[in-house]
């Protein structure tokens, strides 16, 4: 099917624009020909560098920042009101501060389009460990306000952010001798490239095939298991490496005794790659599978992704999995 974007280009406000997965929408946005917003806290002195420098880099390309909090109503209503389209990018702490979104969309009255904080398994088909669960749990709580508020969406399962689980997995900066692999390494995942999930869910907030719709990001070229993942890097790279299993037991094991929210990311590991929940359902007939969508836009496949890691690996991130990947290797080898 070919592309139905509108002539006319909406304007776009972005929400969480700062963070992970946000700055890939804030640059996306920006390509694709949109007017684009970005509410963010008001710099302070606390503001990290990474995060001035990245205010920076978005009004250089034309992006206007509202400095602003989210319990700030009459300035949400006031800016929404400004826009056709509203992403949010929040992060996991921010889900449900979203429900202050929802109300000022409700006030403003003039939204196209609302997506909310998803981009990650379809949470509505998946049941994970408790502590996953329970965070999804309150995305499915706003995805739920939103469809009784009446305000028009589309609901992104964008899976696994690739680059981000590639480097967590293969640690190709720093070049080990061992990868950690999650269970048996057979069950398959979804790992799609962020610059890729961005410009898809810019395309789809736009769309009217996708008004009221959940839209699955599935290409069959991203579809890998942990084991066919390290083979692959394995020709690439002409090097062998030891796999070195962690037993669902014992992933199961940490999912119940660490504390919150120290389990969610376990929890989230088993999910993905132990229980393969991401591809634990088929696309029925009122399934929207974005790889299908525009014949002007096709994701990066996982082969390629490799190549980018080849040539230029980025440093681990410092965050979540990170923390447990140290963890268990402590726990393997100490």
């Amino acid at each position: 099917m070919g592309s139905t974007e509108t002539t006319t280009k909406d304007k776009i406000l972005i929400f969480g624009g700062t963070g992970y997965i946000g700055k890939y929408v804030v640059k996306a946005s920006v390509s694709l020909g949109h007017k684009t917003y970005v509410y963010a806290r008001p710099i302070s002195e606390k503001t990290s560098l990474s995060k001035l420098q990245l205010h920076k880099e978005f009004q250089s390309l034309g992006v206007i920042i509202v400095q602003g909090e989210l319990d700030e109503h009459e300035k949400l209503v006031t800016v929404i009101r400004e826009v056709d389209v509203v992403i949010s990018a929040l992060a996991y702490p921010q889900v449900l501060d979203q429900f202050k979104i929802i109300d000022a969309i409700k006030v403003a009255g003039n939204i196209k389009r609302f997506l909310p904080s998803d981009f990650g398994c379809e949470e509505d088909r998946v049941r994970p460990l408790p502590p996953f669960d329970n965070f999804l749990e309150k995305k499915r709580r706003i995805r739920r306000a939103i469809e009784a508020a009446g305000i028009p969406y589309t609901f992104v399962s964008a899976n696994c952010f690739g680059a981000y689980f590639v480097n967590f997995l293969l640690r190709p900066y720093d070049q080990p001798e061992l990868i950690l692999v999650y269970g048996s390494g057979e069950a398959k995942a979804v790992l799609n490239y962020e610059e890729d999930i961005a410009i898809c869910t810019i395309k789809v907030a736009n769309d009217p095939k996708t008004c009221n719709q959940v839209v699955i990001y599935r290409p069959q070229t991203n579809v890998i298991s942990q084991l066919e993942l390290i083979s692959l890097w394995e020709q690439k790279t002409g090097r062998t490496f030891k796999r070195v299993h962690i037993a669902e037991e014992d992933l199961v094991k940490q999912a119940e005794t660490l504390p919150h929210p120290e389990n969610i990311p376990i929890s989230i590991l088993h999910c993905i790659f132990v229980k393969g929940e991401t591809m634990s359902f088929r696309l029925n007939e009122n399934d929207v599978d974005a790889s299908k969508l525009y014949s002007d836009f096709q994701f990066s496949t996982i082969d390629q992704l490799l190549d980018i890691f080849l040539f230029d690996p980025p440093r681990p991130a410092i965050a979540a999995f990170e923390v447990l990947h140290i963890y268990f290797h402590f726990f393997l080898f100490e």
